[in-house]
């Protein structure tokens, strides 16, 4: 199982993280993330289901492109980090 860790912000919302999850795909691996843990479904996706524009992902190491991040093919053993872009100037 995908193993999926949160920075500190969104690990208060989720204080169990890491978490073990099934899924073939990052977007699977977060939906049945999503539906033990609803309270941070809001601060990852938005209404549409699609990754909040401030959010990245990182698997094994690499950051995947915000536009098929949910959609990477992941292997079992893989390591997800969820965390909020920064912006600002």
């Amino acid at each position: 199982m995908a193993e999926i860790h949160f920075t500190s912000h969104l690990r208060n919302l989720v204080p169990g993280a890491p978490f073990r999850v099934p899924g073939a795909t990052v977007g699977e691996a977060l939906q049945c993330l999503l539906g033990q843990e609803p309270q941070v479904r809001g601060y990852v996706l938005d209404d549409q289901g699609n990754l909040r524009k401030h959010v990245c992902i990182f698997v094994d190491g690499e950051r995947l492109k915000h536009e098929t991040a949910l959609s990477r093919q992941i292997d079992p053993a893989a390591k997800l980090y969820v965390m909020q872009a920064l912006s600002g100037g």
